[in-house]
This record gives structure tokens, sequence and C-alpha cells, in this order.
């Protein structure tokens, strides 16, 4: 889903995604090359990266500084995005719950 508030929106050039994210453009591309961050790409094939990408290198970044190999952030990541999924079923979950308790209450008095 896109994010009405553009942070999906990929308009950031590699200098300028190395410099918000303080990260050494041939940094980027090793982590584009592992698959770690994806940044879209134009028709000419430049790399061009979102907020929400600019936080996940940020993420990465903040993984390997604390001695993680990016095999082990690759994991991270995976489990941090199952995570996220995770909790937006519950949240899903627990509005369908309540809301099927609302029409029980309503149905007894009825």
């Amino acid at each position: 889903m896109i994010d009405p508030r553009g942070r999906d929106r990929a308009v950031y050039i590699i200098s300028v995604a190395s410099e918000l994210s303080g990260i050494h453009p041939q940094t980027l591309r090793i982590y584009d090359r592992r698959g770690l961050v994806q940044p879209a790409r134009t028709g000419g094939g430049s790399r061009r990266y979102s907020d929400a990408d600019i936080e996940k290198l940020r993420r990465v970044y903040e993984l390997t500084s604390e001695g993680m190999n990016l095999d082990g952030v690759e994991q991270v990541l995976a489990l941090e995005a199952e995570v996220a999924q995770l909790k937006a079923q519950v949240e899903r979950l627990t509005r369908e719950l309540e809301s099927r308790r609302a029409e029980i209450v309503l149905y007894r008095r009825g």
C-alpha cells in the first residue's frame, strides 16, 4: 500500500540518500545488491530512494554499527517486518472482535 504522506515516494538520488542516511554511496550499493534496501529505478537504471528507504538504511546502519553482519541484519529486518505484519493482524482482529461484541450486546438488548 502506498503511504498517502509520500513516505514511499522515491525521489532521492544516491548522493542525497547517502547524505541523509550518513552512509557512503558504495555502501548503499552493497545494501542494494544484498537486497537489504531496494530503491526504485528510473528508466535509465538510476537508483531513487524514498523516505522509507532512508529509514531502513538508518536501521541497517544502526545494526551493523552494533557489530551485526549483513546476514544477521537481513534476518532482523525480516523478523521486524513479520512482527509489524502480525501486530497489524492482531489490531484488525481486535477491532473485529469488539465490533462483534457490540453487535451481540445490541442483539440481546433488542
